[in-house]
């Protein structure tokens, strides 16, 4: 049985940061591309990051670059998502995906078979 679990949300004051880890068991992600989308409540879930294992080939929403890092440890089989600089508005549930995606479905969830149940990020004074 395939579980993504997701950790290291909390709450966090604007500026702050916050580290969020992923680790699957039941899949080896070195066959997978692992995306980060998040939701706000009365929103629509949207694309954070992804990363795919072979190559390292990274992908970031406009809304977090610069500021948003996602890296994988095959050892540990686990993708972290350093969050820097953290704005009220990055406020969230931030979940974990897995799959065989294609290039022009990585920002979308499509292709993703695979998903965590979430971690909560609160950014706020």
């Amino acid at each position: 049985q395939v579980q993504l679990v997701e950790s290291g949300g909390g709450l966090v004051q604007p500026g702050g940061s916050l580290r969020l880890s992923c680790t699957a068991s039941g899949l080896t992600f070195n066959q997978y591309t692992v995306g980060w989308f998040r939701q706000a409540p009365g929103k629509e879930r949207e694309f954070v990051a992804a990363i795919r294992w072979h190559g390292g080939s990274s992908y970031y929403a406009d809304a977090v670059k610069g500021r948003f890092s996602i890296t994988r440890d095959s050892a540990k089989n686990t993708v972290y998502l350093q969050m820097n600089s953290l704005k009220p508005e990055d406020t969230a549930g931030y979940y974990c995906a897995a799959g065989r995606v294609i290039t022009s479905e990585v920002r979308n969830g499509r292709g993703y078979n695979y998903w965590g149940q979430g971690t909560q990020v609160t950014v706020s004074s």
